[in-house]
């Protein structure tokens, strides 16, 4: 291995180790619902959209309900990317290429990769998906599907937690402050970053 490529991995250690506990403990008070300095931009919009999808913040799930709306969700949203893939061709947006469907295997096979996090990619993206369909289905899914996954983990650490109660929390309410107070942000300074 190169200098470069030394240099590198320690610098990526360095700021991994120097932004875990911050980090940490930032997510720790997100949540357990306590304040943050985002609280006055990020609340509102929380609030706006419990509003608006009928979720209750404060209803304790069981692990049954916390799974199936887990569930739910992914199904939900890997349905309609499979049919973003598959109806690219006849929608009129963003599809300057002229690409035509994804073919069944392949949509399934994406969505259902990139849904569960683990974006395998069996296509060149650049002569296989119109732009729509990358940035409304493959780009939402890896920010959907981190901020499943973080729900999952703070659940599972609330089921550990938890000795003497029934429920681990709101599967709506924790993957909504994880995209709001932990990947928007995150993903805010790693774009500004980028661009200078």
């Amino acid at each position: 291995m190169t200098t470069n490529g030394w240099i590198q991995i320690v610098v990526f250690l360095a700021v991994l180790l120097a932004i875990t506990k911050p980090l940490g403990v930032f997510m720790a008070k997100v949540f357990r619902r306590e304040r943050t300095f985002l609280d006055p931009v990020v609340r509102p919009i929380e609030r706006l959209l419990y509003r608006v999808t009928g979720v209750d913040e404060e209803h304790e799930m069981r692990w049954t309900e916390y799974a199936f709306s887990m569930l739910l969700f992914s199904g939900a949203t890997m349905l309609l990317l499979y049919l973003l893939e598959r109806a690219q061709h006849v929608l009129p947006w963003l599809n300057p290429q002229k690409f035509g469907a994804v073919p069944p295997a392949l949509a399934f096979n994406t969505a259902a990769s990139f849904t569960t996090n683990t974006n395998w990619q069996n296509y060149s993206g650049e002569s296989t998906m119109s732009y729509l369909t990358q940035m409304a289905g493959l780009a939402y899914h890896n920010f959907a599907s981190a901020a499943v996954g973080i729900a999952l983990a703070i659940a599972f650490v609330r089921g550990i937690a938890r000795k003497e109660k029934e429920t681990i929390g709101n599967f709506w309410v924790d993957m909504t402050r994880s995209a709001l107070w932990v990947l928007l942000p995150i993903c805010i300074v790693y774009a500004l970053a980028l661009v200078s």
